[in-house]
């Protein structure tokens, strides 16, 4: 399924409305970029990027500022993959730039915290500091303009889909719709196939989304597919998270058959499943259990993190609002457990770490913390 990607500045709400049909319309070509970051962007189209010296730039724009979240992997004593196989994740909602200045309403953040300019430095060493093979993001509205020419210079391809009634385009001065992206190592990964989804509720088109990509492993020749999704937020509505991810769970499983034949058309093992989100959703919700429970044999990483290895972190977004103080658990990377190993899972930032303003702040540039695992194929028996 392809989708309609139509970034604009502001008061552009009814011109966007008018121009996006259908999710399941042609594409129109992307726009045309003019507004490029020079700080990052090579003036050579294609030109290759030195993750370190951009990681120095980052670096040199936020000298100054309060000191970044130090955070250590924990090592998972379950297999024996070699370092060098293993494949990293990243999973994150970056808040989108118009939400964090406009309707977000972070009262204990400095509006300084939340200026583009300071925030997209923020964002890249985030990504830069770790390196993911594999990074999906939500709440992403300059896709066009930084993260897309920025990371195609170090070497990622990527697919992105907008909501198709993004809140960004009712807030002055945004720049367009916000919505997930997957961004992919070109030198670990070969591109099979990738769809974008608007997500149903029993079968009623709703307004978040889900990009969906098949990825061959160069070096093992494995598959995987990869899936990134933003479901409905706030209370109220957890039949419509629960209706959502029952979708995406049926379209995964219908893509995955789709490629589970070698070239003879044989029935090949399974192919494994990341899917990575902001689910709006604490491990008590329906649409948690629904895929803990799918036969689809999904796990949650970042349980390995705890003592017992089946409880969820207390928190992946901490922030207050005019509404109150907010600190809970609604980001999730599921992978397949019969064939995939968890490696390695980057840990949480500590309470006081975060700071008594929570986030996002001078420190981080988003409400939500990335997460961060490595993993392996298990070995075929």
């Amino acid at each position: 399924m392809d989708t309609i990607v139509c970034p604009m500045g502001g008061g552009a709400t009814r011109l966007y409305s008018a121009l996006t049909p259908p999710l399941s319309s042609s594409p129109l070509p992307p726009p045309a970029v003019t507004n490029l970051d020079p700080a990052f962007c090579q003036e050579q189209k294609g030109a290759p990027v030195c993750p370190a010296e951009l990681l120095r730039q980052c670096e040199e724009a936020l000298r100054g500022r309060a000191p970044r979240f130090h955070r250590k992997f924990t090592q998972l004593q379950d297999g024996g993959g070699a370092p060098s196989s293993s494949i990293r994740v990243m999973q994150w909602n970056i808040l989108a730039q118009a939400l964090g200045e406009g309707l977000d309403s972070f009262v204990q953040c400095p509006p300084e915290a939340l200026s583009w300019s300071r925030r997209k430095y923020l964002i890249l060493e985030e990504i830069l500091t770790y390196r993911p093979h594999i990074l999906c993001l939500q709440e992403v509205d300059h896709y066009y303009d930084t993260l897309q020419p920025v990371l195609a210079g170090l070497g990622y391809s990527s697919n992105f889909c907008p909501k198709p009634w993004s809140p960004c385009l009712d807030v002055e001065g945004n720049n367009g719709p916000d919505g997930c992206a997957l961004f992919y190592d070109e030198s670990r990964f070969e591109f099979l196939d990738s769809v974008n989804l608007q997500l149903s509720a029993m079968r009623i088109p709703t307004n978040q989304v889900a990009v969906v990509t098949m990825l061959r492993c160069r070096s093992s020749g494995r598959c995987v597919c990869v899936a990134v999704t933003h479901l409905k937020a706030r209370s109220g509505w957890e039949w419509l998270r629960s209706a959502q991810g029952s979708d995406l769970l049926r379209q995964l499983q219908t893509l995955v058959q789709k490629h589970a034949h070698d070239s003879a058309g044989a029935q090949t093992l399974d192919i494994p499943l990341l899917i990575c989100g902001d689910f709006n959703a604490i491990p008590t919700e329906e649409v948690y259990r629904r895929f803990a429970a799918s036969p689809l044999g999904l796990d949650s990483a970042y349980k390995r993190l705890s003592e017992d290895g089946s409880t969820e972190p207390e928190y992946t977004t901490w922030k207050i609002r005019p509404t109150g103080e907010c600190c809970a658990t609604l980001d999730y990377i599921w992978y397949s457990r019969d064939t995939l190993r968890v490696d390695a899972v980057l840990d949480m930032p500590t309470e006081e770490q975060i700071g008594p303003n929570r986030l996002p702040s001078f420190s981080y540039p988003s409400d939500h913390l990335s997460l961060v695992c490595d993993f392996s194929f298990k070995e075929k028996e």
